[in-house]
């Protein structure tokens, strides 16, 4: 049986959408069709974390075993909470080294997805939206910059949260975060992604 880790924030927990909607449970559903036998994954994500927090969560969990595969998503709140990219480079490359630590060495079992963007959202009514998306888009290209190095997969979603960022069908009650079907694009392309390498 394969298993997964899934390390993130509110964007891997899915806040305020059904457990079974938000990325992670989504993208095993769709392996488990394609006749992958995927256990359902273990989640270390929690609304609001940025970088740092997410580091100390991993340590706090203590794990032990290694997973088939890995993803990692993280960085919005160092963006909204105005942290330096450089201290974001620092600690999203512990967060990687981590990540293909838990993938038994495996880089290329490891999977980034890119961080998306609010200021695309109702949320962010009467905020400085170019500001915002040139921020995303400075941590992004750090994001992509590292995963790639450390030969890890970089999937982009970014696109797809700013076309969707209107649309209240793919947004939760709260005009934020995403909706099962936001999530239901992120889920393929992680899917399609994992089920390459799973084969190999």
């Amino acid at each position: 049986m394969y298993t997964y880790l899934a390390l993130g924030d509110s964007y891997t927990i899915g806040e305020q959408a059904p457990m079974h909607d938000n990325f992670p449970h989504q993208a095993v559903a769709l392996l488990q069709k394609q006749h992958f036998d995927v256990a359902d994954p273990v989640i270390i994500a929690t609304t609001g974390w940025t970088t740092d927090e997410l580091s100390a969560s991993i340590r706090e969990h203590n794990i032990h075993e290694t997973f088939s595969f890995v993803t990692l998503l993280i960085g919005v709140n160092n963006q909204y909470r105005g942290r330096s990219i450089d201290n974001y480079k620092t600690e999203f490359k512990q967060l990687l080294d981590q990540a293909i630590a838990f993938a038994d060495g495996q880089p290329g079992k490891v999977f980034v997805l890119s961080i998306p963007d609010w200021g695309a959202t109702p949320f962010a009514e009467g905020k400085d939206r170019p500001k915002i998306a040139k921020e995303i888009d400075e941590y992004n290209a750090a994001c992509k910059e590292i995963a790639l190095a450390g030969k890890c997969s970089y999937i982009e979603i970014t696109g797809s949260t700013r076309e969707h960022g209107k649309d209240k069908e793919y947004l939760a009650a709260d005009g934020l975060h995403p909706s099962g079907k936001e999530y239901a694009i992120w889920a393929q392309r992680l899917a399609d992604a994992v089920a390459k390498t799973l084969k190999k």
